[in-house]
């Protein structure tokens, strides 16, 4: 959710700043723009469109030399995307240049006193209330910018990712962050800053990674300081090398990042269960759960909370915690969890689940189970994200980048992830023989080349989309451990094709949604062989009794179901807690091709963002 990319140094800053914009692409965006200091003036561009619109524009509008500059991809919040509210944003006396991710939340009450002293706005943003606020402190308190930053940013309420840019002060940056990422990048006699590290990785392997509140003035010449902005302590800055490669963001030959994504997934499964897996030994350990097994064994209950495709892992595991380890599970959505005044305490394990690790409402929820006394266990995907600083033991899921704002190798690591936590646990317990643990573990090993297998349904799945792709509704269906991957078919299709589609437990189907079925009405449903086959065999029997059109994904070599579906996707063969594993891959690639034949922008679908920092 919008995109940050700033250099100070000896390049020229346009190239690489215009390069970092598109690396952020991913992040879901409406408008673009740039600052560039050329020794003299800013030049400043920006427009309502992609980044390739930008750069036409820069072309013709602005001199494109310079050391300095900041740029950004914006998703509108305050006011409508347009040009005028796209930033970066000037200050009233033209000398201050601003870019921002995030809310300001009491801006009205700021902008009205601003008013009042006579400025004027020219965009509706938040943002240009901010930047004027800090042009009015130094002023007012006769302070340099780095400490006008930081007492503007002590009377605002939100959630901020800002970089300004103080044309009397042309060697230096200042940035701050409050619930929204930001990296600096550090070279030699040179600094990038990004909303995450992948505009700069080609430049360096080291950046620094803000925490929440801090304030970093970025000076040429000088190292990073960073400060407190409550209580202006210092803090030492952390230089992290990135565990990061241009390779692993580039498209590879795919045509679309998402389709690289889920071709990913039998390679990163396997990274993220590596070494940690040891089916021949019968081990499993991960060590952010052996440091801390014992708040799990003691648990009252453990409450899982994420959003979006998180949340279906979150349902996922559900099942698999409640039937091995035989601990009760609830899984929250953490935008609901903090403000229904839920009852915490200290016996509750909190698990936090997101790809990016900066989701707003997960961070929030964090917070509020932390203050309550819970463990919080983060599972995530982006080392040195937030939530990985901000739980107290956790587990990444190694899938790599995921540029695709539709999530596909992060549900499938996710699982992973939980799925190996729930069997040390169950083992730990006594909750599961040593037979079926050993069991579990074999397929669980297994599991890369079962994805591989069930990707050779891609041209099965290109047919049925053709047939498909004019559709208005799909119905998605699913028991047991199958039916949050029905809910995740659903939600993939609805984000990358824009053809509403629900997902239901399949015997709820009778309670309501079959009033919605027709000859019209395309229903998916998952008949893999498990304990529920035959119910849901009756259901499907019920869908072709008023001729709804079945696609059916079923288990290699079923017969029952392939005589009445219209259209049948085979998976291999797994053990039923493992079958989400394998039966989301067919429904990755539906979703994928009905998009592509509608024209749609696979990996970067309207009005979403690939991480929501934002409530």
């Amino acid at each position: 959710m919008c995109g940050i990319v700033g250099y100070i140094g000896k390049r020229e800053a346009y190239p690489i700043i215009l390069n970092g914009l598109k690396r952020l692409e991913y992040r879901g965006y409406d408008s673009a723009g740039i600052a560039l200091y050329d020794g003299k003036d800013i030049q400043l561009c920006k427009t309502q469109g992609k980044v390739a619109d930008l750069e036409a524009k820069a072309k013709t509008e602005i001199n494109r030399e310079g050391n300095v500059g900041i740029g950004h991809t914006r998703w509108a919040t305050h006011g409508v995307p347009n040009d005028v509210n796209s930033h970066p944003h000037y200050s009233n006396n033209g000398e201050l240049v601003m870019i921002h991710n995030g809310i300001i939340e009491n801006y009205a009450s700021i902008k009205k006193e601003l008013t009042n002293r006579g400025y004027t706005f020219k965009s509706e943003t938040d943002t240009e209330v901010l930047v004027n606020l800090i042009e009015d402190i130094q002023k007012q308190e006769k302070v340099k910018l780095g400490k006008a930053v930081q007492i503007a940013l002590n009377q605002v309420v939100g959630a901020y990712a800002i970089a300004v840019f103080d044309i009397k002060k042309p060697n230096e940056i200042v940035v701050a962050k409050l619930g929204s990422p930001l990296a600096i990048g550090v070279g030699e006699d040179e600094f990038f800053i990004a909303s995450d590290a992948s505009p700069f990785i080609e430049f360096t392997n080291n950046a620094i990674y803000l925490e929440d509140e801090e304030l970093a003035i970025i000076r040429l010449g000088r190292d990073v300081k960073i400060r407190k902005i409550k209580g202006d302590k210092l803090v030492a800055p952390y230089i992290q090398e990135l565990q990061l490669n241009l390779e692993q963001i580039e498209k590879g030959g795919f045509d679309h990042f998402m389709l690289k994504e889920i071709y990913e997934q039998p390679s990163v499964i396997k990274d993220t269960y590596r070494g940690r897996l040891l089916a021949d030994q019968g081990i499993v350990r991960l060590g952010g759960l052996e440091d801390h097994i014992e708040k799990f064994l003691n648990a009252d209950r453990i409450i899982i909370v994420a959003c979006g495709t998180s949340w279906h892992a979150g349902l996922v595991a559900e099942y698999i915690f409640e039937d091995l380890t035989r601990i009760p599970v609830e899984v929250e959505y953490a935008s609901e969890f903090r403000y229904r005044n839920p009852i915490i305490s200290e016996k509750d394990v909190v698990i936090a689940i997101s790809q990016s690790g900066e989701t707003a409402d997960t961070l929030a929820a964090i917070k509020l189970a932390k203050s309550k006394g819970a463990f919080v266990f983060g599972i995530c995907n982006v080392v040195g994200s937030t939530i990985s600083r901000e739980t107290h033991s956790g587990s990444y899921t190694h899938a790599g980048p995921e540029i695709g704002v539709a999530s596909t190798k992060a549900f499938t690591t996710q699982i992973t992830v939980l799925t190996m936590m729930a069997l040390r646990l169950a083992k730990a317990k006594g909750t599961i023989s040593n037979s079926a643990y050993m069991l579990y573990l074999r397929e669980l090993e297994l599991i890369p080349d079962q994805v591989q297998e069930a990707l050779l349904s891609e041209d099965k799945i290109k047919e049925i989309s053709a047939v498909f792709k004019d559709a208005r509704n799909f119905l998605y269906l699913g028991r047991g451990y199958n039916f949050p991957v029905a809910l995740e078919g659903a939600l993939k299709l609805k984000e990358i094709s824009y053809i509403h589609a629900e997902g239901y437990p399949a015997a709820e189907m009778k309670h309501g949604p079959i009033a919605l079925i027709d000859e019209h009405m395309p229903v998916v449903v998952i008949a893999i062989k498990s304990e529920h086959y035959e119910k849901v065999v009756s259901n499907i029997q019920e869908i072709k009794a008023r001729k709804g059109k079945i696609i059916a994904v079923v288990s290699k070599g079923d017969t029952a179901v392939r005589d009445m579906a219209d259209y049948i996707i085979e998976v291999p063969h797994t053990p039923e807690a493992l079958t989400p594993l394998v039966t989301t891959i067919p429904l990755q690639l539906l979703s994928y091709h009905i998009a592509v034949l509608l024209d749609k922008n696979v990996d970067q679908p309207r009005n979403l963002a690939k991480s929501v920092t934002v409530e």
